[in-house]
């Protein structure tokens, strides 16, 4: 039986140059003429009839034939280019010279053609093998054979063949084969290549069932089937590779750990060959939620879920709000309840996806038993008593009026009735979730007899004219800021209003001021801002001032300099735009680019920013501090308008690892990503934002600090 070959007949290198000492040339030596046809050399010789012969040369492209003996004409080549012509050589050809015929004239090679008896293949078996199996080739000529190789390049070399004689050769598969022909190789630099019939078919393991299925994130699974000595690895879903598995002695079983990451889907086997076999489907098991305790339960508090398969939990949302799981187990999740959470289901949350859902969860509110006393004049204090008050967070009374509260008793606590609220009304409570409690009773709030502060400026900057508002302001005889600095420049003052202008010395910042009345009553305001900005107290850690630390991308905003809006007559950042919602990027650089770290600790410092909001307020932005640790985000609430620029201090404890809890451990990894972006739910921004540095934390400065959470 004869076979198909791809010949490529080997000339050794000693015989390649005694041929290149013997081919004719056209041309002569000594010219370097760029359009005359040369050969160099031809081979292989002695060739194969079928296989392939090649001419190497320069202008071979100028070549229309190729006269090999006895007068065959070849003009169809399987490939021609300037340097290389590559023909098949007819079965009728006989030993002779070669003739290429170019419009130059002829080329004839001083060397005749030889041809060489055939290697050949007449059988193989096992036509079908696997791994580890013994292959025969039958065939002649098979002692010149180096390598045998199988589909894809997997080759035996003759130094690992089992057997070798002229008609014979045995070797062992190679765990690597896969299907397809196979190569017998005298492995020279321009080899004789003999490739079998038919394809060899290589066994690759078989799934037949998997086990237990659906199978619980972190168990044993089984998957049965054959052959399986040939598998290198596991692939489970989600690319989740696996190489530790057990195989037992029949080689029909593989037992692995399912990963407790894994998601639902195919599992596959990777045989040594690099191909993969699928499985059926697999389903995971996930949680189940049979009952929680208490419910309803108090914000704040811990709540008791139980169920099946509640290990599996890595997630906890109250209705959107995120809950920490405190403990657990297969059967028992202990949860912190959130302070905001609302009435609504408990959803916990799986690696693989999987959620379970519990019925609806209600929440404890506070009662108001009574408060006393029942009448009182504006400024005075009452004290409310009740169940569950420690949840409370705000008390409004008449006029709308309220007071921020944290009581420390879950059964009473006092609170100081603003000093405009003049009426009849009823109190109301507001919860950490937002719960509404209104007393059955009302209180009846009369003037007060001293002076009152309705209004005041919510930012004011030093040296300007502010107006107080409020009733019996007459009474006032010296008005004090934070730090007692006494007002000393006043404009009109009336019983209704006063014009005094803020020392240069006041503190800046969040404060209040004190009204002093004749009598010797004093009168503290609502908080208010002295705009300005806390000083830098060390250039060098400034890395964002846009005078040099510029950014080197962005959504939006841009660099400006505008005197009337500049802190101190530098450049500074604008951003003037509408907000794609939950994400605009402001500024960002990397690689550590001008971000100074040394001594930078992260209990100790925080980063700083200067800004000037223009608008009423803004939505929420992020810090980013991103490097070999993680990515670090902090989130700063929306900023309002102070009528100038102020300085807000965020801590570098508030940064936390993205999508987890995990504090930012140490600065100095910093270096990937860092700046700051807009992520509020899109509305238009304009403000200005001006050296965002480090500093450390000295509790001397007036700025708001924020204890910030991860999103």
């Amino acid at each position: 039986m004869r076979h198909n070959i791809n010949k490529f007949l080997y000339t050794s290198f000693v015989a390649c140059m005694i041929i290149v000492g013997l081919f004719f040339s056209s041309c002569d030596k000594t010219e370097e003429d760029l359009t005359t046809v040369k050969l160099s050399v031809f081979g292989p010789s002695p060739a194969l009839r079928g296989g392939e012969l090649k001419f190497i040369g320069s202008n071979l492209d100028k070549v229309t034939s190729v006269i090999i003996s006895p007068n065959i004409e070849v003009s169809t080549f399987v490939s021609k280019t300037a340097t290389e012509i590559v023909l098949t050589i007819p079965q009728a050809a006989v030993p002779g010279v070669v003739k290429l015929k170019t419009p130059q004239g002829d080329i004839e090679t001083k060397t005749p053609l030889t041809f060489s008896e055939p290697i050949s293949i007449s059988t193989v078996a096992p036509t079908t093998v696997k791994a580890g199996d013994k292959f025969t080739i039958n065939g002649d000529y098979l002692n010149l054979i180096a390598q045998v190789i199988f589909a894809e390049g997997v080759t035996v070399d003759s130094a690992n063949f089992i057997s070798q004689s002229r008609y014979k050769i045995e070797v062992t598969v190679p765990a690597e084969a896969k299907t397809g022909k196979v190569i017998v190789s005298n492995g020279q630099e321009i080899p004789v290549m003999v490739y079998t019939a038919t394809e060899v078919q290589v066994t690759l393991p078989v799934i037949t069932s998997i086990a237990p299925n659906p199978v619980k994130p972190g168990a044993n699974l089984t998957l049965t089937g054959t052959d399986f000595q040939l598998v290198k690895y596991l692939i489970f879903p989600d690319n989740l590779k696996v190489e530790t598995f057990t195989l037992n002695g029949a080689k029909t079983e593989i037992t692995a750990v399912v990963p407790a990451t894994a998601k639902e889907g195919k599992v596959k086997l990777v045989a040594f060959s690099g191909v993969e076999i699928s499985s059926t489907d697999l389903q995971l098991i996930g949680p189940a939620i049979t009952s929680v305790s208490p419910n309803p339960v108090k914000n704040g508090t811990t709540i008791t879920v139980k169920g099946t398969h509640l290990d599996l939990a890595t997630t906890a949302s109250f209705g959107g709000v995120e809950g920490v799981i405190l403990s657990q187990s297969a059967t028992q999740v202990e949860l912190s309840v959130p302070l905001t959470a609302k009435a609504g289901t408990i959803v916990l949350g799986t690696h693989s996806g999987k959620t379970a859902e519990s019925a609806v969860v209600n929440y404890i509110a506070p009662t108001i038993s009574s408060f006393a006393p029942m009448a009182l004049m504006a400024g005075g204090d009452i004290t409310i008593t009740g169940t569950d008050l420690d949840l409370v967070r705000k008390v409004k009374f008449v006029g709308g009026l309220s007071v921020d509260v944290t009581p420390v008793s879950a059964t009473s606590f006092t609170v100081t009735v603003p000093p405009a609220c003049v009426g009849t009304a009823a109190i109301t409570l507001e919860t950490t979730n937002g719960t509404l409690v209104t007393s059955a009773n009302q209180l009846v709030v009369e003037a007060a007899n001293k002076p009152v502060i309705t209004n005041i400026p919510s930012s004011v900057k030093p040296g300007a004219k502010m107006l107080i508002q409020g009733t019996k302001l007459n009474l006032v005889e010296a008005i004090y800021f934070q730090n007692n600095v006494k007002a000393v420049l006043y404009g009109v003052r009336t019983e209704t209003s006063i014009e005094v202008y803020v020392p240069e010395t006041a503190k800046k910042g969040s404060v209040t001021l004190k009204l002093v009345a004749f009598n010797g009553d004093e009168v503290i305001s609502q908080v208010f801002t002295i705009s300005g900005t806390d000083p830098v107290v060390d250039a060098s850690y400034v890395y964002f001032n846009f005078d040099g630390k510029n950014s080197w991308w962005g959504d939006k905003g841009a660099i400006e300099n505008n005197s009337e809006l500049s802190l101190d007559g530098s450049s500074y950042f604008r951003v003037n735009h509408d907000m794609n919602p939950w994400w605009t990027g402001f500024f960002w650089r990397n690689g550590k680019n001008d971000l100074k770290t040394d001594g930078v600790t992260v209990n100790n410092w925080a980063v700083k920013v200067d800004v000037n909001v223009l608008a009423d307020i803004t939505g929420n932005m992020k810090l980013r501090l991103k490097g070999s640790d993680g990515d670090f985000w902090a989130v700063i609430p929306g900023l309002k308008n102070k009528g100038g620029w102020y300085t807000i201090t965020v801590l570098l404890t508030s940064f936390i690892i993205d999508g987890g809890s995990t504090v930012l451990p140490n600065v100095t990894n910093i270096d990937g990503d860092f700046g700051m972006a807009y992520t509020g739910a899109g509305e238009h921004v304009n403000m200005c934002i001006d050296n965002v540095r480090f500093e450390k934390i000295t509790g001397a400065s007036g700025a708001p600090k924020f204890k910030l959470v991860g999103f």
